[in-house]
């Protein structure tokens, strides 16, 4: 019997500017690690993660997956955290014919549509609708019904997809575009962007951002007094404890996306006990200090891996793909199988609208009333949605 570890390799963002993340999901693979060792580990070996940082620069991918294949020669890879630490591995890993679960990259497989590729995001076949539906079937329910919608997204390739299900969605509904608008993603003064869309005053305002420029978006829509009757969609950001902690009451009032929350619906002694570890060393992991957003996925990513292993009684990719294509996965995060392009069979989606959120403190948002979940019916907690400016109130 073959007595080496193990070995599962695979870059996350440990340093730049998706940092906070990459390292929320590494402290959650360490503790999926340690269970699955305690439990024996994989095929009578121990697991050894083999985690190298792509410094949120993804012309470092391609060549640490070589590094991983060719010098670590781990038994298995995964994919890191979202589209720029998976998209630039899938030439290699297409080549080589390797089985990979990638961890919230929303739509790298729309490009490649290779067999073998799975990913943990609970955004179902068609990730550009998931995304924003909720969205916009919240806007559809107001009284009266929205009329118009500004639109301002970051210029990235990220935001391509949330943008196009964004518009689909908005004509469905009977809304118009009255502004299209991109900002660079370098961008610190959103106040030129503010003075146009006071002038245009829209009825719902959808943003797509990445961390930093939430933070800024965030509070130049305070500082201008912007009141639209919706204001948030698809920005990542807000879902960090961080991000949470610095805005505090700036963030009352919008409505946006989460992946998992801790409602009655999604709570099981599994998850809770993996949040009860992940938060005791959060902070000295330099992670996220909640772990809401990355932290179950990222450990679901690894319970998939595991339960395929268990099953097949291989590490071989094309065994653990064919049996992930049509297996149900027992995870914290619930049972997920997966379907076309790869991502889960069904989307999961939530919406919600922060509010009656007092302060800064971190431990303001572990109390379910200052995130209502509004969106999708069977998970919503009750809250009502408010508009944007009565909820600033």
């Amino acid at each position: 019997m073959d007595a080496s570890p193990l070995t599962i390799g695979y870059c996350l963002s440990l340093s730049g500017a998706l940092a906070s993340n990459g390292k929320t999901a590494r402290l959650a693979h360490q503790i999926w690690q340690e269970n699955v060792n305690a439990n024996g580990g994989l095929l009578g070996r121990s697991v050894e993660l083999v985690c190298l940082d792509d410094q949120t620069n993804p012309d470092l991918v391609a060549d640490i997956y070589r590094r991983l294949l060719d010098v670590e020669k781990v038994d298995v890879v995964i994919g890191g955290y979202g589209d720029n630490s998976v998209a630039p591995a899938m030439p290699l890993i297409m080549e080589r014919k390797r089985f990979l679960i990638a961890l919230m990259a929303l739509a790298v497989n729309a490009k490649f549509n290779y067999p073998q590729y799975f990913v943990m995001i609970p955004t179902g076949p068609h990730p550009n609708m998931a995304l924003t539906e909720g969205f916009f079937q919240i806007a559809g329910q107001q009284h009266p019904k929205p009329e118009t919608v500004a639109i301002l997204v970051a210029d990235a390739p990220f935001s391509q997809s949330p943008s196009e299900g964004a518009k689909e969605h908005l004509a469905r509904q009977g809304m118009r575009v009255v502004f299209d608008g991109k900002y660079p993603l370098s961008t610190t003064d959103f106040s030129p962007y503010m003075e146009e869309l006071k002038r245009i005053n829209p009825d719902v305002l959808f943003l797509c951002s990445y961390i930093n420029d939430s933070i800024g978006l965030v509070k130049a829509i305070n500082a201008a007094g912007l009141s639209p009757r919706l204001v948030g969609g698809a920005m990542i950001g807000p879902q960090n404890g961080v991000v949470k902690a610095a805005l505090g009451t700036l963030l009352n009032g919008l409505v946006n996306y989460e992946y998992w929350l801790p409602v009655p619906s999604l709570i099981n002694p599994q998850i809770q006990s993996l949040i009860a570890t992940y938060q005791s060393r959060a902070e000295q992991a330099g992670a996220d200090p909640l772990g809401y957003y990355v932290a179950p996925l990222a450990y679901a990513q690894l319970q998939v891996v595991e339960q395929a292993i268990r099953t097949v009684s291989s590490t071989d990719d094309a065994a653990l793909s064919d049996y992930t294509r049509k297996a149900v996965f027992e995870t914290v995060v619930g049972n997920v199988t997966f379907g076309e392009g790869g991502g889960w069979a069904q989307p999961r989606v939530l919406t919600v609208q922060f509010q009656n959120i007092q302060g800064n403190s971190v431990s303001e948002f572990k109390r379910l009333d200052t995130q209502a979940v509004v969106y999708p019916p069977e998970i919503a907690s009750g809250g009502v949605i408010y508009p944007y400016a009565k909820a600033k109130q």
